[in-house]
């Protein structure tokens, strides 16, 4: 009964050392399965962090880049359509001076010129006739006005006279295209022609480019500073 009672002791020892030995492994295998968890999610907290920083940084730059397109000025804008000239602005008075007052109205009319290339569409968005306003070939309310005997008051100022004269004459060739332009878009809608006032009006913008492109070969002959 003794030897029995031992042996049964001694199972009871062995199966109580073979669960400890099976806690003790199942505790191992739970920790090493929490921290390979733990590790995990550290993982991808990373990535998560460095995914996120990656999609913040991008905005950031083109939000700058944005700003600093913004606040770049346009070429010579009016300020608002009141300042645009019409109709109503002051008379300016037939040029009489000498070449230093000549050389000012000049420089007046160059400055009228770049308003009407900065504002076109809005000043052509009457018609035709606001560009003639600014050539000087309608009215008398730009410094355009006269400017062709102002600028052959020049001649004998100029560095080179006959690459001033020829200057001249493409200038003055470039005016009347405009001028002729935009006076004919005035009529188009009315002509069997059937060209529209549009097609007209960048014609004309066409021609005042090139004009004022030899306007600064002028300036650049009479030493004029813009």
């Amino acid at each position: 009964m003794r030897r029995s009672l031992l042996g049964i002791i001694d199972l009871c020892l062995a199966a109580a050392a073979g669960r400890r030995a099976t806690v003790f492994v199942s505790n191992r295998s739970k920790r090493r399965s929490h921290r390979s968890s733990a590790l995990h999610l550290q993982k991808c907290h990373h990535d998560r962090r460095t995914f996120l920083l990656r999609q913040i940084a991008t905005p950031i730059v083109s939000a700058s880049a944005t700003t600093t397109t913004a606040i770049l000025p346009p070429p010579r804008p009016a300020q608002a359509a009141a300042m645009l000239m019409d109709k109503s602005s002051p008379d300016v008075p037939p040029f009489s001076g000498d070449a230093a007052a000549a050389k000012e109205r000049f420089r007046r009319a160059i400055g009228d010129v770049d308003d009407l290339l900065a504002n076109y569409d809005e000043i052509t968005r009457t018609g035709g006739d606001n560009v003639r306003l600014y050539l000087g070939t309608q009215g008398v309310k730009s410094n355009m006005y006269g400017i062709l005997k102002v600028l052959n008051g020049l001649r004998e100022e100029a560095d080179d006279i006959v690459e001033f004269t020829e200057a001249l004459n493409e200038f003055e060739a470039y005016l009347f295209q405009a001028e002729g332009a935009a006076y004919q878009s005035l009529f188009a809608e009315f002509s069997s022609a059937k060209i529209e006032p549009g097609s007209l009006l960048r014609t004309a913008r066409g021609d005042v480019v090139n004009m004022r492109k030899f306007m600064g070969i002028l300036a650049s002959q009479l030493n004029l500073k813009l």
